[in-house]
């Protein structure tokens, strides 16, 4: 019996791993986190499967679904959304699996942040104009911050910035940014990317407030920060240039 940990990417129902599906095909239980996963990620679960909904349920009812299955003999599918290696609370579920002598494997998804860039249509690396994308959020109820990482540290690099989980903190965000990346710096909230009900709002540090104040978006959503957003007349990578030779170009220069 093994609990197979998988990335169920950000929301649409296909844009899943092969690996995932076909685990999620496989497993006799499905535990997935309701309020967060599509439900449409569900009609890859075998006929008769045990599906449970995580939302209310405690760390310690989940750790004896995972006993029951375990006793069992029963394969479990846990879906967490985007990817495992963020955010996702799977580490603590790790730590108790292994000190139950639980096998687990862990499958990789689509990030949030990366079905938020293919919604706003734009790559996040620009040539000599950011080269980093930091992923980051704010004190919240569920975990503080370390108190090296805040916006104004990662800001003063001035690379772009994906701040998740910090809808919320608009005001404090524009607040902290602003003397750093200027009032003209682009800013792209994406509320669930890849949902039916994905929607985008662009503007800059200076009208970016009033803007989700006449279209407000309360949860779920990604704040980007950066120059790189809007960047337009910027110079083209060496990577395809016609004089620069590299390993695999295999021919010779013009």
């Amino acid at each position: 019996m093994t609990v197979h940990f998988i990335g169920a990417g950000p929301g649409a129902a296909d844009l899943i791993t092969v690996r995932g599906r076909d685990l999620i095909a496989a497993c006799p239980v499905c535990l997935h986190a309701g309020s967060i996963v599509s439900p449409e990620l569900l009609q890859y679960c075998p006929a008769g499967a045990r599906v449970v909904d995580t939302a209310p349920l405690s760390l310690d009812e989940i750790e004896a679904e995972y006993v029951a299955a375990h006793e069992a003999g029963k394969d479990v599918a846990r879906l967490h959304s985007g990817d495992l290696s963020v955010w996702s609370a799977v580490a603590e579920q790790i730590r108790r699996l292994e000190r139950l002598g639980i096998p687990y494997t862990l499958t990789p998804g689509v990030p949030s942040f990366a079905a938020a860039a293919a919604a706003l249509g734009r790559e996040l690396t620009i040539p000599e104009v950011a080269q980093s994308l930091v992923l980051t959020r704010v004190s919240g109820r569920a975990s503080k911050m370390p108190a090296g990482e805040t916006l104004k540290n990662f800001g003063a690099t001035g690379a772009t910035l994906a701040i998740h989980l910090a809808i919320h903190a608009i005001h404090d965000i524009v607040e902290q940014l602003t003397p750093l990346y200027g009032a003209d710096c682009p800013v792209a909230v994406v509320f669930r990317a890849s949902w039916p009900d994905e929607r985008i709002v662009r503007g800059t540090l200076d009208d970016i407030e009033a803007k989700l104040a006449a279209d407000p978006i309360e949860r779920t959503a990604i704040v980007f920060v950066g120059r790189g957003l809007g960047a337009e007349d910027f110079r083209e990578s060496s990577l395809y240039d016609a004089y620069y030779q590299r390993r695999f170009r295999g021919r010779d220069t013009l």
